[in-house]
């Protein structure tokens, strides 16, 4: 870690939202993908509200270096979202997207959340290394999830969609669950459980599970990514009906390039009804937190129109490499 620059850490107030607007201005123009940050009045509104930890590094003259920032789906969750990193130029080669993350995630971990959750861009390793380095590890690789219309210095030169790997750093133990994963897919969940220290068990569904006739799940459609998600808040014994189904008509009649499926790992019926969605063309992406549904979810993607290939995702460990392999040999 460099040392040469003198930095202060702090965390923005609600009054302070045009520092996080400015920042992802300069970094990115108009084409960040989450829309919300470029509405100053929406950044304050989630400060306030603590669904939103703006945490920045500064000179001693208050300038500003680096900023990253945290979300909650609630104020008070065990389980948040980090994104938002911005480095400015005149801080590059002093390690403090490194720095500041750490910040944020000591003063987190002081809070009692269970972990943290990233993307990190795998058009080029290096923001993933600084994510190993903060004890993260690599839980999945969406394919495809950013849009080709991002432009930053981390996409230059490459065109069309690119991936994300899905990171998940430890700060405390969680609650202890069963984790229903389907056979198919067990192995992997079980590698990455055990490599992410998550307090689950990899257990297979009661020989008395029932399932509902119908699947409840929520539809929604990122129109800034050109994407939808589809959480399954109960899987029933039709969802391979119900999922073909809404991935029709959200390829052919949205016209999106890409659909991801979240299944609830702590449902039986995700273990009994999973692999059968592998006759629709979904394929495995790994293991994610969603807010709609208890504990994390199995995530699934699949793609439209969108063509990925090995050389195109960049990675940054052996674990990572794995999991890459096994993601792309799934893929439809």
């Amino acid at each position: 870690m460099m040392s040469g620059m003198d930095v202060t850490f702090r965390f923005l107030g609600p009054d302070e939202s045009t520092v996080l607007t400015g920042a992802i201005e300069a970094a990115y123009g108009q084409t960040y993908d989450v829309r919300w940050v470029y509405d100053p009045d929406e950044v304050s509104a989630r400060i306030g509200a603590g669904t939103y930890v703006a945490c920045v590094a500064e000179t001693p003259a208050g300038g500003l270096l680096c900023h990253i920032g945290m979300s909650l789906a609630a104020a008070g969750d065990a389980v948040a979202h980090s994104g938002q990193a911005v480095t400015l130029p005149a801080a590059r080669g002093q390690h403090l997207f490194t720095r500041t993350k750490r910040y944020l995630m000591d003063w987190a971990k002081d809070r009692g959340l269970a972990g943290m959750y990233s993307e990190a861009t795998a058009a080029h390793p290096y923001s993933q290394k600084a994510n190993i380095e903060l004890g993260a590890h690599e839980t999945g690789f969406l394919l495809g999830w950013i849009p080709a219309t991002v432009s930053n210095d981390a996409a230059s030169g490459r065109s069309g969609r690119q991936s994300a790997a899905l990171f998940y750093t430890k700060l405390n133990d969680g609650h202890e669950r069963p984790i229903y994963a389907p056979e198919r897919h067990r192995a992997i969940v079980e590698q990455t459980i055990e490599l992410c220290e998550l307090r689950g068990t990899v257990a297979d569904p009661p020989a008395d599970a029932e399932l509902p006739e119908h699947t409840r799940l929520h539809a929604e459609v990122d129109r800034d990514h050109n994407l939808a998600l589809l959480t399954v808040l109960e899987p029933g014994g039709d969802l391979e009906q119900a999922i073909g189904a809404e991935r029709h008509h959200l390829f052919h009649r949205d016209n999106l390039d890409a659909v991801y499926v979240d299944l609830p790992l702590e449902n039986p019926a995700t273990a009994l009804l999973a692999d059968h969605l592998e006759r629709l063309g979904v394929s495995y992406a790994g293991v994610f937190p969603n807010n709609r549904t208890d504990g994390d979810v199995l995530r699934m993607q699949s793609l439209h129109r969108v063509r990925v290939k090995a050389d195109d995702v960049a990675v940054a460990s052996d674990h990572g490499r794995e999991l890459l392999a096994y993601v792309l040999a799934d893929l439809a």
